[in-house]
């Protein structure tokens, strides 16, 4: 996950980065979306106005929404490190 902080006080904009080494476009869609819902457990942590980037590889298809969801939010709590 990458972050870039915002000059806006508008909401956090969230891109996803799923490539096609993941698998075909069902599975890079199923990747997004639970991508999305993971991010959306943590949404609270996102600094306002800022831009992030998450990538997925292989393992978000597969793994535990659960294990995933954690995996999310070390990353976001990774990023606020960094500022």
């Amino acid at each position: 996950m990458r972050a870039v902080a915002g000059v806006g006080a508008g909401p956090p904009r969230v891109a996803y980065a799923v490539g096609r080494a993941v698998g075909g476009a069902v599975a890079r869609n199923r990747a997004r979306r639970r991508l999305r819902a993971a991010v959306g457990v943590h949404a609270d942590a996102l600094q306002r106005g800022a831009a992030y980037l998450v990538a997925a590889g292989r393992e978000a298809v597969t793994m535990p929404f659960c294990e995933l969801a954690r995996h999310v939010g070390e990353a976001v709590r990774a990023q606020e490190l960094r500022r």
